[in-house]
């Protein structure tokens, strides 16, 4: 059995750290693989970090694993990752029961396949009275795509009441796909592979998370580097614009 990896006493920790798995590909490349054995690695990391990150005592995980824009990709590509996917919702609903994980999945339900969706809306079902982790699914899940989606439910709520039409933060925050999350806000997010760029990841709830740029690609993460950016993000001065 791995050691478990542990923080110094008096480490802040952040209570929301939002994951941006960049450079699958990029490492199966270099490797000589094929680019679908980088995601197929991915996958694998991916599990292992969730579970460190309840070691440290993260309250809620956000994973973005397929972006709006990942529908670029070929038919291929996109086909072996909607199996990992079933994969992972299949091997993970179990580890979640078991350890209290709510399962929420931020994102679009109507261009998925029917039978993906109907996993996630099990999973989110079996887990929604779980209360000590959150483990935020992002699957066919952009920022800007979600204000969109938010303002359409605001617009269709008020729709009898238009002269009561009035939206402030508050309103506009419970139809996020992070509504009625005791942290919706990411205090940490980490990109990996070295891209300089958030992409749009949760884009209204991240305007004061600390960033975090890790060089190395995805599949080479480990605990090791989720306690460097813990602790880089510890020694941070946050004063939310005051």
């Amino acid at each position: 059995m791995a050691k478990k990896i542990t923080l110094p006493a008096g480490t802040k920790i952040p209570h929301h750290l939002a994951i941006i798995p960049d450079g699958n590909r990029r490492w199966a490349r270099e490797k000589g693989l094929l680019t679908l054995e980088g995601h197929r690695r991915g996958f694998e990391v991916g599990i292992k970090i969730a579970r460190a990150c309840r070691d440290f005592g993260i309250h809620t995980l956000s994973f973005w694993a397929f972006s709006t824009e990942n529908w670029q990709r070929s038919k291929q590509e996109i086909a072996y990752l909607m199996r990992l996917y079933h994969r992972f919702l299949d091997q993970f609903l179990a580890e979640a029961k078991k350890e209290e994980v709510r399962i929420i999945h931020l994102g679009r339900k109507d261009r998925l396949e029917k039978s993906l969706i109907l996993k996630l809306k099990k999973a989110e079902e079996e887990t929604k009275n779980y209360q000590k982790h959150i483990f935020n699914l992002a699957l066919d899940y952009g920022g800007r795509d979600e204000i969109l989606r938010a303002i359409g439910e605001l617009l269709a709520k008020f729709k009898v009441q238009s002269s009561k039409f009035k939206v402030d933060e508050k309103e506009f925050e419970k139809y996020l796909d992070t509504a009625d999350q005791p942290y919706p806000y990411p205090d940490l997010m980490i990109r990996t592979s070295g891209e300089l760029r958030t992409s749009g990841l949760l884009l209204w709830q991240s305007a004061y998370t600390e960033l975090y740029f890790e060089k190395d690609y995805f599949p080479d993460l480990t605990p090791e580097h989720i306690k460097k950016a813990i602790l880089a993000y510890s020694q941070r001065q946050r004063r939310f614009g005051a």
